[in-house]
């Protein structure tokens, strides 16, 4: 009897362990939206300049000395006039600035979607903090797949825009970028979560969104304390996208 109890006790033992495992760990599947497809917009021609008060972060390779690579190494991506390009395997770059809230406007282009394979097309982002990130991908007229809270214009795995404004491969796009970072109390506990508005090529695609926590790829966002000021981050995703004309205004 001993023993049956013995092997009905490590089962529920090993049965619980799973079904907790399942839920801290869920496949990466279960947070891709598919269920409300953006309709489609043409954007107008338009790119704008950093006003009087603006901290220019990019703008030709007079720049680079503003970013660093994450272990602080200088920075290998191509420098071709007032552009920057990802070099596929060289890391994520980030500022050595640190921002809480800003307004950030930054210009993008992805390469052509023949270098790119599977679902990794045009694929980088911009980390606010390093940490929530507005996704970057090559989404014109859907004609690349992907879940929709992980297309251009997305806050990835969190929100899909509220259209798809993206334009053709090798063709300038912009987002304009309104953060408020989260605020967190004495004890390190949430106060505040951090809200983003974003107008891509102009349109407006996320109207002061709540979000839910730092950018995660499997299992669901979350808080944890952070400082209140942490340096803006490019990610490098294996594709060759560019980029020209960062500049930020702190709020």
């Amino acid at each position: 009897m001993k023993n049956l109890h013995f092997a009905t006790s490590l089962c529920l033992v090993l049965t619980t362990s799973g079904a907790i495992f399942s839920q801290t760990l869920p496949p990466a599947s279960a947070t891709e939206d598919w269920s409300v497809k953006p309709p489609l917009v043409t954007p107008a021609e338009n790119y704008a300049q950093p006003s009087s008060d603006a901290i220019v972060l990019y703008n030709g390779a007079q720049d680079l000395g503003k970013w660093e690579h994450l272990d602080g190494s200088n920075v290998k991506w191509q420098t071709t006039g007032n552009e920057i390009t990802i070099v596929p395997k060289t890391t994520d770059i980030r500022t050595k600035q640190k921002f809480g809230n800003v307004q950030l406007h930054i210009e993008w282009k992805t390469p052509d979607p023949k270098e790119d394979k599977d679902m990794n097309r045009g694929n980088s982002g911009v980390l606010l903090m390093g940490l929530y990130e507005l996704q970057i991908y090559e989404s014109y007229n859907y004609d690349t797949r992907i879940y929709y809270n992980g297309q251009a214009g997305s806050v990835y795995k969190q929100h899909a825009p509220l259209v798809n404004a993206a334009r053709k491969p090798q063709t300038w796009q912009t987002y304009d970028i309104v953060f408020e970072a989260p605020v967190f109390n004495a004890d390190k506990t949430l106060k505040t979560p951090a809200f983003m508005t974003v107008f891509h090529n102009n349109i407006l695609i996320l109207n002061h969104e709540e979000l839910k926590g730092p950018m995660i790829y499997q299992g669901y966002p979350k808080y944890e304390y952070h400082e209140a000021k942490l340096p803006l981050r490019l990610q490098e995703h294996n594709s060759r996208v560019s980029f020209r004309n960062i500049w930020v205004r702190e709020l």
